[in-house]
């Protein structure tokens, strides 16, 4: 069984908005529900002032679309609900139509893993009106939230420059589903493992931890304390030293580690969970070694997150494991990625595509219509140089190409002739069926660790990161303009 409906074993067809449904109840009664239509998921800015996006969280959302069924017990809590009036809110024809309802339409999808940035399609969904839009909230909250944390994951690992990072967020995660989703989305972005047990059962992730400061303070005496430890749990040691005093609690450690070597055992590692990291663990890694333990390794935690990293290490701290929490599961500084879920193409009673847009204020927000797929580009040495979002129903518009910057339409950009390019929207449901398998969660994961490394350094690094080039296809930016310009222009007064 998958591990979303192992974790999820009632239905989740209403885990949605209210105004799907509603709008869903309005398509039957206007005679739309079947009307053929494409909708996009994709986010305008990418997440904490970074240079790229990690995706994640498609595989979730393409097993919950498969199996999507409303249950005897969904029909019946939709009978229930009532409007203003105390009428019921859903007629006897819509709830029959949810009651047999099968997701039928066509996914396709960038795959998890792959580098993206703001504007690109991550998801398109193609099929009947009405299906297309009852999973518009489940898909937005599924890929926005995993994205984000894999794309967060991925910028602690490039912090910490090699060493582990450790995914201890349970307890500081928004519920059971925010834990157990980060900790998946997590791994994606790299980290080596996590310490939640029910994350590790459903999606195979390493589980790894150390103990906490009530073993201590059980004990009384610290090394009393450690030596126990050390007995009960001989092949997994990591222990927390900063219950009292740090460095006499690696002392303390060492006696222990001591006893362990005696006994064919090893000191796996201590823990440093507070105070200032970036010396205690000079001073532990030199105590260490003095006493002979280079192998130890030292742990640290205590509310990290990328940039907290990155200044540790530039201080010289001697850390070999970085267990990350709080400020990873909850994306703490920036805590939504703004994923939307826009209409972008839709046909008329004459069967021909129409592509509505929707205009706003701000020209960051204004959509861009059409069946939107991405094409990037990549010189002769595999690096990532350029992203084109363009409509698959336009003829291919020649080599190479010119992409138009959505929010400066004065800037434009040729695409070199010489470069090679490479689809990122593919098929991934047909007639609401999967056309592969799922992918190991380990090859997600590598596939991200690839496509971070085909990245200029400039654009991986944390603060003001060079902009990766991302535009729309010229004639696909002319189409938006004028449809927009359409809109907007007023109508003469007959």
């Amino acid at each position: 069984m998958s591990a979303i409906r192992d974790l999820y074993r009632p239905s989740l067809a209403t885990l949605t908005d209210l105004y799907e449904l509603t709008m869903g109840s309005g398509y039957l009664a206007t005679g739309l529900a079947e009307r053929q239509a494409v909708f996009t998921l994709s986010f305008r800015s990418l997440p904490f002032g970074g240079g790229y996006a990690v995706a994640a969280g498609l595989d979730d959302a393409l097993e919950i679309l498969e199996h999507l069924r409303f249950s005897p017990e969904d029909i019946e809590h939709l009978r229930d609900m009532r409007g203003v009036t105390g009428q019921p809110l859903f007629p006897r024809e819509f709830l029959e139509l949810l009651a047999s309802l099968r997701f039928t339409c066509d996914v396709d999808a960038i795959p998890e893993g792959t580098v993206v940035f703001g504007n690109e399609p991550l998801v398109r969904v193609s099929g009947p009106l009405l299906q297309g839009q009852l999973v518009e909230s489940m898909l937005l909250t599924v890929i926005g939230f995993q994205t984000l944390i894999a794309t967060k994951a991925a910028r602690v690992v490039e912090a910490a420059g090699g060493g582990d990072i450790l995914e201890f967020g349970l307890r500081r995660a928004q519920g059971p589903d925010g834990a157990i989703s980060a900790a998946r989305a997590a791994y994606i972005g790299g980290v080596s493992a996590t310490s939640n047990v029910l994350a590790g059962r459903l999606h195979g992730i390493p589980v790894r931890g150390t103990h906490a400061h009530s073993w201590v303070q059980v004990f009384g005496d610290e090394q009393a304390a450690f030596d126990a430890y050390a007995d009960a749990q001989p092949d997994n040691i990591t222990l927390l030293v900063d219950t009292y005093d740090s460095l006499t609690g690696v002392g303390r450690a060492i006696e222990t580690g001591r006893r362990l070597r005696a006994r064919g055992r090893t000191l796996d590692a201590i823990r440093l969970d507070s105070g200032d990291l970036a010396y205690l663990s000079i001073e532990a890694r030199r105590m260490l070694d003095e006493a002979g333990f280079e192998e130890t390794k030292i742990v640290a935690s205590n509310d990290l997150d990328e940039h907290l990293i990155e200044s540790l290490r530039e201080q010289g701290a001697r850390i070999d494991v970085w267990g990350v929490g709080t400020k990873l599961d909850t994306a703490f500084d920036q805590p939504a990625l703004g994923a939307v879920y826009k209409l972008t193409a839709v046909r008329d009673s004459a069967g021909s595509w129409r592509f509505p847009v929707k205009l706003s204020e701000q020209t960051a927000k204004i959509s861009t219509p059409g069946i939107l797929g991405v094409r990037r580009f990549t010189d002769a040495t595999g690096r990532f140089r350029a992203d084109m979002i363009y409509d698959e129903a336009m003829p291919p518009d020649g080599p190479g190409g010119v992409i138009v910057d959505p929010a400066d339409v004065l800037h434009m950009r040729p695409i070199d002739d010489a470069w090679a390019a490479h689809e990122l929207v593919l098929p991934a449901l047909r007639a609401g069926r999967r056309l592969a398998a799922s992918p190991a969660l380990d090859d997600i994961r590598d596939r991200a660790r690839r496509q971070i490394g085909a990245l200029h350094p400039a654009i991986r690094r944390l603060l003001n990161p060079h902009v990766y080039p991302v535009g729309l296809e010229r004639r696909l930016h002319e189409r938006r303009t004028q449809l927009v310009l359409e809109l907007r222009l007023p109508r003469p007064v007959r």
